[in-house]
């Protein structure tokens, strides 16, 4: 910006001249304030330099406040135009073999409950302000649970144990019918704006009938939840994650692998899906930080330099021995 650098330079010229006049007046009485020999302490020279570049930083840094836009917290949340949005489109394994506690470090949590903390680990590190959640539930079928919501608190309340299994007619797991659910839903959404998010514990995949995912899709992460190598029992067999099946669908949906059962999705993982914002983005410095940090340093600087002089400009005490 051009009008704070104006601003900076022109106390910049304004302080040096008043410096320049200052240090006349301090050489007339330098031998009261120095001693007999009149010599400049270094801090004494220094001083100069520093009012100037405090007074000029100071000078820029209160422009740029002043001249940038505001960031404003509102009660309110604003409404996003539809062109505007960013999508999680998140489809949720609700299949009985969920309810399964063999997840988490010490294999105490249920398959549900793991995939909860998974989901709310990934939505608190995500700060896009104009992220829409979509949910769909995946059994022996597919239904929309919730969709475009910009509450959190929504999705998670749906992972929180309710057993959405109980909606479904008893059968074996279809995860294409969810993926096919949710390419429909992501139709009309403009091109890559969407992020698919897939949890389950696996099942076995089709060789053929993969839904096509619409141009909206930028990413693809398939999160496996439940004990990869140690099945437990459930209908007279053994149920465990199944990695082969859940990395054949990230293969061919073009996307990634991430096995939650012990491990929550890293930051680094989510920038390469590229329509997640996450809070890497937000602590990156803007021009108003900077400013803020000029302004508090500038002043703080001028505030302590005439207490350095005081005790340390010169060794020279009269009236001493």
């Amino acid at each position: 910006m051009f009008i704070p650098i104006l601003v900076a330079t022109t106390t910049a010229v304004l302080a040096c001249g008043a410096e320049a006049l200052h240090t006349r007046r301090i050489a007339k009485v330098r031998h009261l304030a120095f001693g007999p020999d009149g010599h400049f302490s270094a801090l004494t020279i220094l001083a100069p330099i520093l009012r100037v570049l405090f007074l000029s930083a100071l000078a820029w840094a209160l422009t740029t406040l002043f001249l940038i836009e505001p960031k404003a917290h509102r009660s309110q949340v604003k409404e996003v135009e539809p062109n505007e949005r960013r999508h999680l489109l998140l489809v949720v394994d609700v299949s009985p073999s969920m309810r399964l506690q063999d997840s988490g470090e010490n294999e105490g949590l249920s398959r549900t409950k793991r995939a909860s903390k998974l989901v709310q680990s990934l939505l608190k590190r995500v700060t896009d302000e104009k992220l829409h959640i979509t949910m769909v539930a995946v059994y022996n079928g597919a239904k929309p649970v919730v969709q475009e919501s910009r509450d959190a608190e929504v999705i998670l309340n749906f992972l929180d144990g309710l057993p959405l299994s109980s909606v479904f007619p008893v059968g074996k797991t279809r995860l294409f019918d969810g993926l096919e659910e949710a390419a429909k839903i992501a139709r009309d959404w403009p091109p890559n704006s969407a992020t698919l998010l897939l949890v389950s514990d696996g099942d076995t995949v089709p060789a053929t009938g993969m839904p096509k995912m619409p141009p909206s899709i930028n990413g693809a992460l398939i999160m496996g939840v439940g004990n990869p190598t140690k099945g437990s029992l459930i209908d007279g067999r053994q149920s465990r994650q199944d990695v082969g099946a859940l990395q054949q669908i990230a293969t061919r949906l073009g996307g990634q692998y991430h096995d939650g059962n012990v491990r929550h999705v890293p930051t680094s993982v989510l920038n390469e899906l590229g329509s997640l914002k996450t809070d890497q983005d937000s602590l990156k410095l803007t021009l108003r930080e900077y400013a803020l940090i000029a302004g508090v340093t500038s002043a703080l600087g001028l505030a302590l330099l005439p207490v350095f002089l005081y005790f340390f400009a010169s060794p020279f005490k009269p009236g001493s021995a």
